[in-house]
């Protein structure tokens, strides 16, 4: 069977990937030359809806292309998985709005943060926001900037029903913000994760929703249940592609490179051997757990159905897991290659700090295990994401 168009284009950008990889290390960002193949490929708008002009692309599908572009460059991949996951917020917008937003033909490209960063006031005709945010991977090349603000009443945060602050998203161009440098990271160093601010930019109210807000698609992609299942796949992909990655690099240097403590070559010893067969079964079995889990719930969704607590917990455990396990899986080769490993000239030695900044993301939280616990054990699981 053939790959889908994108993941084929994903694969296609593989030579181009790995040759831009020292420059993204210096650039502290994707490369401009190789962020504009990438958007040329429309990896950075997959889940922009069709009704906006964007590809609406499966998760699994995604999963595919953020893996792939991950096994060369755990940072390409991450801004991949960041854009993505940012095109889904689209999906709460009105369709006009969406199409203003992405242009014609679409080329969305957003950045920003969920985290509550700034404050904004009503006005008339919109809102007037300032903050400062930070992670915001890729936005050397975004148009867009998805900024959370607490709404205010004056000096006082306006608060909900249940007495938690009301979120508003805003959706700033990237000319009315501020980069401020900031990242100077031990890993994922080439996404460009910078702070921005913003100072009292008016933001149309046609530009902003609530951030608890009900999708305005109605496709399985946006079905709000599901939700983080399908805006959290691709940061599986993420993980499990640098873990494959971290094992190629392994692989490749095995039949060249001994250590000072024997001539044996790494692929000449039992614990070598050992150890890349551990790691290969780890990323084999976590990764085909996320395509069973989320596969059936996809399949719950297509259908036109409600998915089940224990669906929605599968798909949840299952990236969860699959993060956790490329970090075990990465840890396994970096040790198996001993100080081979700590070169920065081989790829190994990047796998292993990109992943451990991988497994650091929200999508990753070890009280993700609790909350599928509780949910197999009958309980709620206490998470409103869920």
């Amino acid at each position: 069977m053939p790959e889908p168009e994108i993941v084929a284009a994903a694969i296609g950008l593989a030579p181009a990937v790995r040759a831009a990889r020292t420059d993204a290390e210096r650039m502290r960002q994707t490369p401009p030359a190789l962020a504009a193949e990438i958007t040329k490929a429309g990896i950075y708008q997959m889940y922009l809806p069709r009704s906006m002009g964007g590809p609406e692309t499966p998760p699994l599908v995604a999963f595919r292309v953020v893996e792939e572009l991950s096994r060369v460059d755990g940072s390409v991949g991450w801004c991949a998985m960041i854009a993505t996951a940012l095109s889904l917020n689209v999906g709460r917008l009105p369709v006009a709005v969406g199409r203003d937003l992405a242009g014609t033909p679409a080329d969305y490209r957003g950045a920003g943060s969920a985290r509550p960063g700034g404050r904004a006031w009503e006005v008339e005709g919109g809102y007037r926001a300032k903050g400062r945010w930070n992670f915001a991977s890729g936005i050397q090349n975004a148009r867009w900037l998805y900024a959370t603000c607490i709404m205010m009443d004056g000096d006082t945060p306006r608060l909900s029903p249940a007495g938690t602050p009301v979120l508003r998203a805003m959706w700033v161009p990237r000319e009315s913000v501020t980069i401020v440098d900031t990242w100077q990271t031990m890993g994922m160093r080439g996404t460009g994760s910078q702070d921005f601010t913003v100072d009292d930019v008016f933001v149309p109210e046609a530009r902003s929703r609530l951030s608890d807000a009900d999708p305005c698609e109605t496709g399985p992609l946006f079905n709000k249940r599901a939700w983080y299942v399908n805006l959290w796949t691709p940061s599986a992909a993420n993980a499990l592609g640098i873990a494959r990655g971290a094992i190629d690099a392994l692989a490749e240097i095995a039949s060249t490179e001994a250590s000072t403590m024997s001539p044996n070559l790494l692929r000449d010893r039992p614990l070598v051997q050992t150890r890349i067969a551990e790691a290969d079964a780890i990323v084999n079995a976590a990764r085909a757990y996320v395509f069973d889990a989320v596969g059936r719930l996809w399949d719950t969704l297509s259908a036109g159905k409600t998915p089940s607590d224990h669906e929605i917990a599968q798909g949840r455990l299952s990236l969860v897991h699959a993060m956790h396990e490329s970090v075990r899986a990465v840890d396994k080769v970096f040790h198996a290659a001993g100080t081979n490993a700590i070169y920065t000239r081989l790829p190994l030695e990047r796998a292993f700090r990109d992943v451990h900044v991988a497994v650091q993301h929200a999508a990753g939280l070890p009280s993700y295990f609790e909350s599928a616990g509780k949910v197999l054990l009958g309980l709620q699981p206490g998470d409103p994401g869920w």
